[in-house]
């Protein structure tokens, strides 16, 4: 049978939802998955990136890294979406690129993929669960198929978001630990274990 492909797609400024991410594809290719690791493009003007030192620092950091297109949705069987959150939803950079995604949703091509999402949030309370659930209000529109961590790993225990991983960053000031890159790690073995039994049944 022909390997799950993953399509790990985030937006991250200052580097804590891009930790999450390559914990994310490192995990899924160890689950036996190919992976594309994509960002999706930055809307913000240089000014603004200039002004705030990690900001400029992680652009800089990841600039070789690929950006996302609808070809890489297409292609991909376990979407793995990720964002900080801004005001309790995502940030408007992987919005506007979910925005873009109407002919792949018209022609049914979204449907039946595997879906999960993490997030990062600058305070404890700064909107981690309600960012994970609109990014699932999504799915739900393309038809997927969402896969949540719960709590199916002593890990979430520790991490405590049944909803996806999610991590508080201070501004920025914080990269995930063990245990949230362990958390992610989870979510993502867990999406392509799915993702392959789901492939297995429609391909019988």
């Amino acid at each position: 049978m022909a390997k799950v492909k993953t399509a790990v797609v985030y937006y991250s400024a200052t580097g804590s939802v891009y930790a999450l991410a390559q914990a994310a594809a490192k995990a899924a290719e160890l689950a036996g998955s190919e992976v594309r690791l994509r960002k999706v493009r930055e809307l913000a003007p240089e000014e603004a990136i200039a002004s705030n030192q990690g900001w400029a620092a992680h652009a800089r950091q990841t600039q070789d890294v690929p950006e996302a297109t609808l070809a890489d949705l297409e292609w991909a069987d376990l979407l793995i979406l990720g964002a900080p959150t801004r005001f309790g939803i995502p940030a408007a950079q992987l919005k506007q690129f979910i925005d873009t995604t109407g002919p792949l949703w018209a022609e049914g091509k979204l449907v039946n993929k595997v879906a999960t999402s993490f997030t990062s949030a600058a305070t404890a309370h700064g909107g981690h669960e309600t960012t994970i659930t609109a990014l699932n209000n999504t799915f739900y529109h393309w038809g997927c198929l969402i896969v949540p961590p719960g709590y199916a790993d002593p890990i979430q225990f520790q991490a405590g978001n049944p909803y996806g991983t999610s991590h508080t960053s201070d501004n920025g000031q914080v990269p995930p630990g063990e245990v949230e890159l362990a958390a992610m790690s989870f979510q993502a073995k867990r999406a392509v274990e799915v993702a392959a039994a789901l492939k297995a049944g429609l391909s019988r």
